[in-house]
């Protein structure tokens, strides 16, 4: 978390926002010293990135998880893009910080799947006009998988961006669970979420199994 401010912070964003889903850990304390605002509400993705726009001030957000870097050149690139054109949104390619092959392949896949399918994950730091968020009434208030229909969603709202700049993750997900079964658990509740299965029952499958 630390690490992932200090990289934040060294872009010089218009602000920083946390928002704290209920962590017993330092999270809030290093925040305090980091962040432009700190808020806590109830645990779960959507409400929290919610939070997070209602308090925003910038005209574009950009919603990263803890364990997520962007470097100053994938920055600049997406303000660049937003900044003269009508693009809804979008979003990088993803790095999974790792040296392991099969981790460099995923990110490839991710890649891949990200820019010929339109299909995004919020390891991939969505990008959105503050005002195509409020018009979309932001993340709907799903268990999981909030952020694979958000993108569904923004894509009707404009053109969308995959940038070929990537955000950079933490590979911690996949040393501790093991690659080939967090990729497998990922891969078939995104899909069987596409087909129109019950967030609420994918989310108590995810929880079972990890």
């Amino acid at each position: 978390m630390k690490d992932s401010l200090h990289a934040i912070s060294n872009l010089n964003p218009h602000e920083i926002i946390v928002v704290d889903g209920g962590s017993t850990d330092a999270t809030v304390s290093v925040a305090l010293n980091m962040a432009s605002k700190v808020i806590k509400c109830k645990s779960g993705r959507a409400h929290q990135m919610n939070a997070g726009a209602e308090k925003a001030t910038g005209n574009l957000l950009l919603f990263m998880h803890a364990d997520s870097k962007l470097t100053q050149e994938s920055f600049l690139k997406m303000k660049k893009i937003m900044t003269p054109t009508k693009i809804a949104g979008g979003a990088f390619s993803l790095q999974i910080e790792s040296e392991k092959t099969s981790l460099k392949i995923i990110s490839l896949l991710a890649t891949w799947r990200a820019k010929y399918l339109n299909i995004v994950y919020g390891d991939q730091s969505i990008f959105v006009r503050n005002d195509i968020f409020q018009k979309m009434d932001g993340f709907s208030p799903l268990p999981i998988c909030e952020d694979l229909d958000f993108f569904r969603r923004l894509r009707q709202q404009g053109d969308i961006k995959v940038l070929k700049e990537k955000t950079h993750t933490s590979a911690r997900r996949w040393n501790e669970e093991g690659v080939l079964s967090t990729t497998l658990r990922n891969i078939t509740i995104g899909s069987l979420f596409l087909l129109g299965f019950s967030p609420q029952t994918l989310k108590k499958w995810y929880s079972a199994v990890r």
